[in-house]
């Protein structure tokens, strides 16, 4: 038998419990098992910290062992950043912004400002590297052997994947190691035979290393001193090596690279190459600031500015075309199966949006093939064995694209219609036909303008989408056919992407700052119309 309890399920008889005891007991659970938790989350952070904090150690040594001082100074200031705001009580806010920020740094802001300096040089084929590196790369590549030279007995030898040439001096029968970053540096050896066959913290190359790795060291050119006038020893069959020199002089004290063939000097005169006084330059030069001179290229140089205003009405048409086509075919779609008297509209619905389940990059390299002047499905079987050329016309290829566009594009369209459809009220469309309005009235003056309402900012997105619709010109087209009387790499169905992308990746001649220039006048139009565009659909927010 139990005894009886009070209201509080104290037993009677028995004294309660202290209800402030009571809060201070659960209280001290609580911190308890916060503290127990607390730790593990404090290891958790300084282990992630640490891991973090040694990547960032590691990547300034490397930036600055390259002399990149900027970017070796921003990736300190970002874990600084990083140990302050996660190791300071407090900060929530900080805490949940700073990956987010640390994110759009890199990905975002560095990318746009990489691209704006880009713009503002000659970065490209010719002219990527520094003046030191063009200048020992001229000498390099206009090497002829001595007639009288030495044999340099070498070894080929390796190190951390660098190949160098370990050289035992004919006269004096020391050592020597060097590569073609380097001059040659004395060094302990071991000889055999009068020859140098292995140093220290080297690994010597057997016959099978040297077959194996042939186009590497038969283009190992070692400075035999830091003057790159007196010459360099090559191999040609990673036993014995031989003096060539360059047949261009390099005086670096008057900034003049001499041709001694001809006599021709060649000068610096800011451009990023050394140039003759008839205008001929030597190549490779290095990357210099050009100011805008890219930008007045692209609106001055005839050769360019033709194809560019080209392609530029071409991908406005592109975008536009795209953009009503698709919209005015899913729309209808929409509205059709919309209907309630349409049967199995469920299966209809599915079928309408298989284009849109299939990589767009695909579908375009399947109707490239189904689009083929020979063995294409539509010439030969739709059009009985026709030779139309669908992709090498120019306004033929136009006509494919939007029509494989239109493909990939109206699922979008039917998909966003029949949603914006849907939510419109019954009881609207109903007043209308109280009032007498026909179907077509109430189409235009009730549904229409509500739908625009919803779908008017996705036709914006649409439009910048594809604006820059690069998978489809390049897998379909690659922009071609191409311009006959244009200097840069452009084509007749490129549109401003694609153009970019070819100027800066494809071809022989490859204009980085060009292309970065481009790329500006890109976002800056793509800025432009999306900012008057969601300005205009505010009018359409007051239908609401």
């Amino acid at each position: 038998m139990t005894a009886p309890l009070l209201e509080n399920d104290t037993p009677v008889g028995s004294t309660p419990p202290d209800p402030a005891a009571e809060r201070r007991r659960r209280r001290a659970e609580r911190y308890a098992e916060a503290a127990a938790a607390g730790w593990k989350v404090w290891l958790v952070k300084i282990v992630a910290l640490s891991i973090i904090d040694a990547a960032a150690v590691y990547a300034v040594m490397v930036l600055a062992g390259t002399g990149q001082w900027v970017v070796a100074g921003a990736v300190a200031l970002i874990a600084v950043g990083v140990n302050v705001v996660y190791l300071t009580p407090g900060l929530l806010p900080a805490k949940y912004l700073t990956p987010g920020l640390i994110f759009l740094l890199i990905f975002q802001i560095f990318v746009v400002a990489y691209t704006v300096y880009i713009a503002f040089t000659n970065y490209g084929s010719g002219h990527n590297s520094t003046k030191d590196d063009a200048v020992n790369a001229l000498l390099l590549q206009s090497q002829t052997r001595v007639a009288d030279s030495a044999t340099y007995p070498i070894t080929v030898v390796e190190r951390d994947g660098v190949f160098s040439l370990l050289v035992t001096d004919p006269v004096t029968g020391d050592a020597a190691v060097g590569t073609t970053a380097s001059e040659l540096e004395p060094v302990d050896a071991e000889f055999s035979g009068g020859r140098a066959v292995a140093a220290g913290g080297y690994t010597s190359l057997d016959f099978a290393g040297i077959v194996a790795n042939q186009g590497a060291i038969g283009a190992i050119a070692v400075p035999i001193s830091e003057d790159p006038n007196a010459g360099f020893l090559r191999t040609t069959d990673g036993s014995n090596a031989y003096l060539f020199t360059s047949s261009l002089t390099w005086d670096a004290a008057a900034d003049t690279m001499t041709d001694t063939t001809d006599g021709t000097v060649y000068r610096d005169i800011g451009t990023g190459a050394f140039t003759a006084d008839d205008g001929s330059e030597l190549l490779p030069g290095w990357v210099v600031t050009v100011g805008a001179d890219n930008f007045v290229r692209a609106f001055t140089e005839d050769s360019i500015r033709g194809p560019f205003l080209a392609v530029a009405i071409w991908t406005f048409a592109f975008a536009f075309l795209s953009v009503a086509t698709t919209f005015v075919l899913g729309l209808f779609l929409a509205i059709v199966l919309n209907d309630p008297r349409m049967k199995s509209r469920k299966y209809y619905r599915v079928v309408m949006i298989l284009p849109y389940a299939f990589p767009a990059f695909l579908s375009a390299l399947v109707w490239a093939g189904m689009f083929n002047q020979d063995f294409g499905f539509i010439n030969q079987t739709i059009l009985g064995g026709a030779t139309i050329p669908w992709l090498q016309d120019p306004v033929l290829a136009k006509i494919a694209i939007l029509i494989v566009n239109l493909w990939l594009g109206y699922p979008y369209m039917f998909l966003v219609c029949t949603g914006a459809l849907q939510s419109i009220p019954d009881d609207i469309t109903e007043a209308g036909r109280v009032d007498g309005a026909s179907v077509w009235q109430i189409f235009r003056h009730i549904k229409f303008p509500l739908l625009l309402v919803s779908v008017a900012p996705l036709l914006i997105s649409s439009f910048a989408f594809n604006f820059n619709n690069f998978n489809l010109i390049y897998m379909l087209t690659g922009g071609g056919p191409r311009f006959a009387d244009a200097s840069i790499n452009a084509g007749a169905t490129d549109i401003l992407i694609s153009m970019v992308y070819k100027v800066a990746f494809v071809g022989q001649l490859r204009d980085f700052g060009l292309a970065s220039a481009f790329s500006i006048v890109i976002f800056l139009l793509v800025g432009v119309i999306s900012y008057i565009g969601f300005r205009q659909t505010k009018a359409l927010e007051e239908l609401n």
